[in-house]
Parts: C-alpha cells; sequence; structure tokens
C-alpha cells in the first residue's frame, strides 16, 4: 500500500511510472488527496470541538459553584450540541479513513524505473540463459508419462481422493519430493536464513498485510466457519510475524526460509499448460524472504537470485532469468524476476520461481519499521523468493534426466533420496 506522504509529493513521478503497468493512476490519486483533505479538516474540527467542550466543562462547574445556574445551563446546552457534532466527526473521521484505504487497496505498488514496458509475460526481458538444452533419446516422453511408467506420481488418485491438481506421490516419487524441500532447506540454511515452520492457514489481517486480500480472494481457499485462508505461499505467514514490529537497524537484514504445503485454487485454469505437474492446487515450496534497510534492499534482491541460480546449477537444471515486465508484475512488487527451467520432453520454458522487491508497499500495510539509534521509526522493505517450487523442478527433473534405464537422479540429490535411479 503506498504511503500517503509519497502520494502527496510524488504524484506526478507516480502517475508516469505506473504507466508502466499500463495503470491510469491519476483518478484515484486525486481521490485519495481530495479525501484525505477532508480527513484532516474533519480532524481539525474534530479537535477544536473537545478542545471547546473540555473548556465548557471546566466553566461550568465553576459557574455552579458560583450561583450562575442560568450561565451553566446554557454553557450546558453549548456543550450537548458540541458532543453531538463530535460523535458526527468522529463517524465522519472512521468513514473517510475507511474511503482512504479502499482507494489505496486499488492502487498497485509503484514500479521500479528498470521494469520493462510490455503488456505480457511476451514481453518480458530475458536476461540470462545459462546451460546447454539437453538432447532426449528417441522415445522420451512427458513427465506425466513417466510419473505413470514408475509409480511415483498417480494423478488419477488424486482426482479420486479429492480433484484435479492434487497429485499422490508414491515411494520414490515421494522420497524425491521429500529430497527437495531437505536439500532447499538446507542451502537455506547455510545461506544465513533461519528455518521457521508457520501455520499453514491465515487470518484476514494477514491476507491484507501482505497484499492477498482484499483482490485475490479468489485465488486463495477459504474456511468460512472460522474465517481462515489456507496460505497461497509460505510469504503470508512468513512476512507477517513481523506484522506491527518494530525492528533495531542494526538486527537488518532478517532473513526466514520456510517449507509449507501451498493451495491454490487457480480458477479458469485449462488446457495443456495446467498438465501433470504444471499447475496444481496443493503442492510444496520452500520460500525465502527478507527485511531489509531501503538503502539495500536491491543488493539484497540480487543476492537471492544468485541464490536461486545456484541451486538450479546444482541440480544441473538449464535456466533463464527474466526480469518482469510492467504488464506482467504482481500487484504487490516493485521488480520481480522470474527463474525458468527448460523442460525437455515439452520443449518449453517452466516458471519455478519468482523474486520481487516490494520496497516499503507490504511495510506499510503491515505497520512494518524499523529504528536507527533514537531516530523515529521508518518503514522497511520487504523481499521474497521461491527457492524452490517443487512441481515443475520435478517436472523437468524427469524429463530432462529420462534414459532409456530409467530417470537419473542429480548427485547433489542422492545423499538426500537414498537411491541415484528411477527405474
Amino acid at each position: 500500500m503506498l504511503e500517503l506522504s509519497r502520494i502527496r509529493e510524488q504524484k506526478e513521478d507516480i502517475i508516469e511510472k505506473m504507466k508502466l503497468r499500463n495503470f491510469d493512476a491519476e483518478a484515484h490519486l486525486n481521490n485519495v488527496i481530495k479525501l484525505d483533505e477532508e480527513r484532516k479538516n474533519t480532524q481539525r474540527s474534530l479537535d477544536y470541538d473537545l478542545a471547546e467542550a473540555n473548556k465548557i466543562a471546566k466553566s461550568v462547574g465553576q459557574l455552579f459553584k458560583e450561583g450562575k445556574q442560568e450561565e451553566a445551563t446554557v454553557l450546558k446546552a453549548k456543550a450537548s450540541n458540541l458532543k453531538r457534532t463530535s460523535q458526527e466527526l468522529k463517524s465522519r473521521l472512521t468513514e473517510l479513513e475507511g474511503a482512504i484505504r479502499n482507494v489505496l487497496y486499488l492502487i498497485p505498488n509503484v514500479p521500479n524505473a528498470i521494469v520493462p514496458k510490455g503488456n505480457s509475460d511476451e514481453n518480458n526481458e530475458i536476461i540470462l540463459e545459462e546451460a546447454a538444452i539437453p538432447k532426449l533419446h528417441a522415445d522420451a516422453i512427458p513427465h506425466w508419462e513417466l510419473a505413470k511408467r514408475y509409480n511415483i506420481i498417480d494423478f488419477e488418485l488424486g482426482v479420486k481422493i479429492t480433484g484435479a491438481g492434487f497429485p499422490v506421490y508414491n515411494g520414490k516419487g515421494a522420497r524425491l519430493q521429500r529430497a527437495l524441500i531437505n536439500f532447499f532447506i538446507d542451502e537455506a540454511v547455510e545461506n544465513g536464513f533461519e528455518e521457521v515452520i508457520p501455520p499453514l492457514l491465515v487470518n484476514q489481517a494477514s491476507g491484507h498485510g501482505t497484499g492477498q486480500l482484499p483482490d485475490k480472494e479468489g485465488q486463495m481457499y477459504h474456511c468460512e466457519v472460522d474465517d481462515f485462508y489456507l496460505i497461497p505461499t509460505a510469504e503470508v505467514p512468513i512476512t507477517n510475524i513481523f506484522r506491527d514490529v518494530i525492528i533495531q537497524a542494526s538486527d537488518l537484514p532478517v532473513k526466514k526460509a520456510g517449507y509449507t504445503p501451498c493451495f491454490r485454487r487457480e480458477a479458469g485454469s485449462y488446457g495443456s499448460d495446467v498438465r501433470g505437474l504444471n499447475r496444481l492446487h496443493q503442492f510444496d515450496k520452500v520460500e525465502i524472504v527478507q527485511v531489509a534497510h531501503p538503502n539495500k534492499s536491491y543488493q539484497i534482491l540480487d543476492e537471492m537470485v544468485e541464490h536461486v541460480k545456484g541451486l538450479l546449477r546444482k541440480l544441473e537444471l538449464p535456466f533463464r532469468v527474466a526480469k518482469l515486465c510492467g504488464g506482467d508484475l504482481g500487484f504487490t512488487s516493485a521488480l520481480t524476476f522470474d527463474l525458468e527451467v527448460y523442460s525437455a520432453a515439452q520443449q518449453k520454458w517452466l516458471e519455478v520461481s519468482s523474486i520481487s522487491n516490494f520496497e516499503s508497499f507490504q511495510a506499510n500495510r503491515l505497520k512494518l519499521r524499523f529504528r536507527e539509534g533514537n531516530e523515529k521509526p521508518q518503514l522497511a522493505h520487504t523481499l521474497n523468493g521461491s527457492a524452490l517450487a517443487l512441481p515443475r523442478i520435478v517436472a523437468a527433473l524427469l524429463e530432462n534426466n529420462q534414459t532409456p534405464e530409467g530417470i537419473v537422479i542429480p548427485e547433489v540429490l542422492r545423499k538426500y533420496t537414498g537411491f541415484d535411479i528411477i527405474n
């Protein structure tokens, strides 16, 4: 959520930068400024009325002591009117604060100046491509057929138990899942992240804090009786650890990593892009989250990208890095890099990680601040990234490493799996 002070001071700059998103911000910003002016005027009137009521209360008591009942009665009537208008002003103030908040919820984050122009993922800027595309044997097949051949993932059984998008992992397939989770967590911890196991359900305040609410309810599973949401990513509970917190500047950056299942309704998803592991309603992911000093958040963003690149190198997967254009940029992000791996049997690139700097956008919602010495607290910057999401990593590992004898496990995973081939 954008800060009101920033909107007032940088309105024209924000309007210009929002063009990168193809978002017309002018009407929203003008509306916020207008509502905020009324809010300030209402607050001034309320403060005046409360001060006057306080003076009158003191005067009335004195007049009664002096036997001046008539004057006291007049002042009491005035005090009664002030009480009524004060209540009206308080009510209006609450309405205005809610109206301002609701407009601010409609305004996305301001994109960084280096965000490319564009309308969709076709306009994303590929800034790096690394490793050779594997050449498969003549009888190579996609991962959903490999999963059935070796009985490691059962998509049909998942449909029976729950529905489409909820696969069952068997035997070595289950072991591979667990191996990847442990590998990703171990790598994060070695890189200075503290492991955390957060709740898998969050309340509305947490959803608002990281920007999933109020505009993304349709993407989340909602437990209506308790008004909880199943998490779409560990970003939500881990970042909300810091809601309403003031951190000492000397403790920054704060680095957290956590594994969780993730739940996404993905309403309206269909076609070849969702086949097999390409898009699921429940999947496993390791998330890395940082709270950073504003002066260092972009350096940290680069470090997080390097961390994920290191994971892909160790898994021996061909990958590329894309800088998202304005039209593909997430609502809360100022700058995002996607990492994609090549799926040899499908002959296409699959996104496996998004790494984003939200600057102070989430922190403003979360009231997440830091303090330097005795100075006034200021908003921190938040960042997160997938390190990594498992489904498409597994898809690429199965497809790219298939041989006539079976699926060869990358060397880095063998101490976790306990086997070196699926056959």
